[in-house]
């Protein structure tokens, strides 16, 4: 089915090279579920709402389609690859294996003061995101916050695995949280998490973490 909806997303203006800004931010709709599965968009309709020419756009989105975040509909557009709920379910168990032990990894080993100061900035605004119902910046920050919490680890190998798998989950649930206010107190762990990695709480950084990613399968995806 065409598009019988219009979805939240930000306009940008005329600016420089927009292709990776507009990557993100697409890749942020689809997550969250700004963009759905089985509704085919256009890049023109896409990039009205941006507020630029159809080109970057276009091009973004066949970025994506590389990715497998979505495919192609010839002369019509693009189409959000749909996951079933196994596919879901093992993204989820593939970050819990991946993340989990790595933030107690890097909370064991210790964690530049500096770094955290500098992601303190980023778990804000996750939570002004979450309380404001944007939900593409609040995905883009949470992508941000994570990658780079990862990275502390020293293997780029590891944080390109746990991006894809990120960019390739849905949380479908993350709109009606967000109406709710439910999604408040989810977007306070990553504060809170950065609190007990400078405490050298490997425990408690792990069992936060992993509680973490359930509620992205669990309670978001309701």
């Amino acid at each position: 089915m065409t598009a019988d909806h219009e979805p939240v997303l930000p306009s940008f203006g005329a600016r420089g090279n927009l292709r990776d800004e507009i990557i993100q931010t697409l890749r942020a709709a689809v997550i969250s579920g700004e963009l759905r599965p089985g509704v085919v968009y256009s890049a023109p309709s896409l990039a009205a709402q941006f507020g630029v020419s159809a080109t970057p756009v276009r091009e973004a989105m066949l970025d994506l389609a590389k990715e497998g975040l979505i495919d192609t509909v010839r002369n019509k557009g693009f189409r959000v690859t749909e996951l079933s709920e196994k596919d879901l379910d093992d993204l989820s168990e593939l970050r819990a294996l991946i993340e989990v032990p790595t933030v107690r990894r890097i909370t064991e080993a210790g964690v530049d003061r500096a770094v955290l100061d500098e992601l303190r900035p980023v778990a804000a605004a996750i939570a002004d995101a979450a309380a404001a119902g944007d939900l593409i910046t609040h995905i883009k920050a949470d992508m941000e916050f994570h990658l780079r919490l990862l990275a502390q680890g020293g293997n780029p190998h590891l944080v390109e695995t746990v991006r894809s798998l990120r960019a390739r989950s849905r949380i479908y649930g993350l709109r009606s949280l967000a109406d709710r206010g439910e999604l408040v107190p989810s977007a306070a762990e990553h504060a809170q998490l950065l609190d007990l990695i400078a405490a050298g709480d490997a425990d408690g950084a792990e069992a936060l973490m992993d509680r973490h990613i359930r509620h992205v399968r669990g309670i978001w995806a309701r």
